[in-house]
C-alpha cells in the first residue's frame, strides 16, 4: 500500500513537470521550463545557451518518455509517472541523473550570470522559482544545495540532489 506521505510527494514531484497544469506531462511542458528559465534569466532563445537550453529539455523529456510513457501517446500520466519515472527510478538514481543532466546543465548555464560555472544561491532560487516552486521551498531548496556554505552552487551539488528528489524511496 503506498503510504499518504509517498503519495503527497508523488504529485508534488508529478506537478513540478506537469508546467501547464493540464494533468499530464509532455514535450510542452519541457519546453515551457526552458521557456520560463530563459525569460526569467534574459536568455536569448537563439543563442547558443538557449539553444542548449531547449536541446536539454528536449534529451530530458525524450529519456522520461522513455522510462515512463508505456501507452506511447507521447504524454505521462500521473500513474505513469508513479510507476514509470518514480518507481523505475527509484532503484537506479544514477539513470535518472543521466536523463537529467543536459537539461540540469543547461539550466545552470542560462542562470550562470558571470560565466565561472557556477551559480549563486539566490540565483538557485530564481531558477526554481521559474520552474514553478513556491518562493519559500525555492529559497530552502537552494540554501541546502549549498553544501559548503561559499554562497555557490554548481553541477556537482545540483545533478546528484535532482536525482534523489525524484527517487525518494517510499516511507511508511
Amino acid at each position: 500500500m503506498v503510504s499518504t506521505e509517498y503519495e503527497r510527494r508523488i504529485a508534488a514531484r508529478f506537478a513540478g513537470f506537469d508546467q501547464d497544469g493540464n494533468g499530464y506531462i509532455d514535450r510542452e511542458d519541457f519546453s515551457a521550463a526552458a521557456k520560463a528559465l530563459l525569460t526569467e534569466f534574459a536568455v536569448p532563445a537563439r543563442s547558443a545557451t538557449g539553444q542548449a537550453l531547449y536541446a536539454g529539455a528536449e534529451a530530458f523529456w525524450q529519456g522520461m518518455a522513455g522510462i515512463a510513457d508505456r501507452d506511447g501517446d507521447q504524454r505521462i500520466t500521473r500513474q505513469e509517472f508513479v510507476t514509470g519515472a518514480v518507481k523505475r527510478l527509484r532503484d537506479n538514481p544514477g539513470r535518472f541523473a543521466e536523463i537529467a543532466r543536459p537539461f540540469l546543465h543547461a539550466a545552470l548555464a542560462v542562470a550562470d550570470t558571470d560565466a565561472d560555472g557556477r551559480i549563486t544561491v539566490p540565483d538557485a532560487a530564481r531558477v526554481l522559482r521559474a520552474l514553478r516552486v513556491p518562493a519559500g521551498p525555492a529559497e530552502a531548496a537552494a540554501a541546502a544545495l549549498d553544501t559548503d556554505g561559499d554562497g555557490r552552487i554548481d553541477e556537482r551539488d545540483v545533478v546528484p540532489a535532482f536525482a534523489r528528489y525524484f527517487t525518494v524511496p517510499e516511507q511508511a
